[in-house]
């Protein structure tokens, strides 16, 4: 990289995600082999999922998330759902794993323009219930899928399900 190019500034590493197969299997196995939980569970999908490309192209898609807090890091699973994704390339490549780290910016509008100026372009984005992410294409030089999203404190709403489910009789 030309040292005349304008530097990324990422703030600190807030995510980790592994592709999975099957999300209640997989929070299943996190929990009992390491009381890895609770998970909050969510499934992205249109309506709520809004501006969806996939190699620059609108495309639509789905997944099912599941997240939990390892000390200060987010654990996220995906499992992908209906429509081309980069996970059901990653699971078809590759197989179950780790897909992406997720990095805080303090500007995602200008992080982007900056990485397209530098060749870098998105594998894969959109937006979520007003949170809006990008999947960059740093494979090839850093090794590793990238996301960046914004707004950075961005709070998530009710998950549908939790895991394991809360046991009320105390």
């Amino acid at each position: 990289m030309s040292a005349s190019k304008e530097k990324v500034d990422l703030k600190n590493v807030i995510q980790v995600c592994v592709v999975v197969k099957n999300i209640r299997k997989a929070v299943e196995s996190y929990w009992n082999l390491f009381a890895i939980g609770p998970w909050k569970i969510y499934t992205f999908q249109p309506p709520d999922l809004t501006n969806a490309t996939l190699h620059g192209k609108l495309e639509k898609y789905s997944m099912k998330i599941a997240i939990t807090m390892i000390g200060n890091m987010m654990w996220e699973l995906i499992e992908p759902l209906e429509g081309p994704s980069i996970y059901k390339e990653f699971l078809e490549e590759r197989g179950e794993g780790i897909h992406h780290v997720h990095f805080a910016v303090d500007n995602y509008d200008q992080t982007v323009a900056a990485l397209k100026k530098q060749g870098i372009n998105i594998l894969m984005d959109g937006s979520w219930k007003g949170i809006t992410y990008a999947y960059l294409d740093t494979e090839r030089e850093l090794g590793a899928i990238f996301e960046i999203s914004k707004p950075l404190d961005a709070q998530l709403p009710p998950p549908e399900a939790v895991y394991p489910p809360s046991n009320s009789g105390g």
